[in-house]
C-alpha cells in the first residue's frame, strides 16, 4: 500500500536508515514498533545503539490519518521504556526544527534540545536539531 508520495531524497534517507537497521541488527539493544490501524500502518519508530551509554530514537512516524491519538507519545514512551531497560543511560535523537509535532512529543517526554545546525537538505533551508534525554 502506498500511503503518500515522499520526496527522493527523504526516501533514500529512510531507505538507508531502515537497511542499516535490518543489517546490523542487534536484539539485545535495538527495538522497531511498527502499528496498525484498521489493518493498515498508521505509526512506527526504531531504537539503534549509538554506543554504549546511548540510544538512538530514529524514523518517528504517524501517518496523518491517525496524528492527534497518542500514537506518537507512546511510541516514544515504549523507546524510553526500552532504551531503560536494555541498560542505556541516555537517548538522542536528530530532527528538523519545522517539525513541530514531533518536538512536541519529545519535549512531552522529557527530551532536551542540546544543539542546532543549520543545513540545506530536500531542497531547503533547514535547521537540524538533536535532543537529549538521561534515562
Amino acid at each position: 500500500m502506498i500511503y503518500g508520495l515522499i520526496a527522493p531524497a527523504s526516501t533514500a534517507l529512510t531507505a538507508d536508515i531502515v537497511a542499516k537497521y535490518l543489517r546490523d541488527y542487534d536484539p539485545q539493544w535495538e527495538r522497531c514498533w511498527v502499528v496498525e490501524k484498521q489493518g493498515s500502518i498508521v505509526g512506527s519508530v526504531f531504537v539503534v545503539r549509538e554506543d554504549e551509554a546511548t540510544a538512538k530514537l530514529r524514523l518517528l512516524y504517524v501517518d496523518p490519518c491517525a496524528r492527534g491519538l497518542g500514537i506518537g507519545g507512546r511510541l516514544v514512551d515504549e523507546c524510553l521504556r526500552f532504551a531503560r531497560q536494555a541498560g542505556y543511560k541516555k537517548i538522542i535523537l536528530w530532527t528538523n526544527s519545522v517539525l513541530i509535532g514531533a518536538r512536541k512529543i519529545y519535549e512531552r517526554a522529557g527530551f532536551e534540545l542540546v544543539e542546532e545546525t543549520p543545513h540545506h537538505s530536500f531542497g531547503k533551508d533547514l535547521v537540524g536539531q538533536v535532543w537529549s534525554r538521561e534515562l
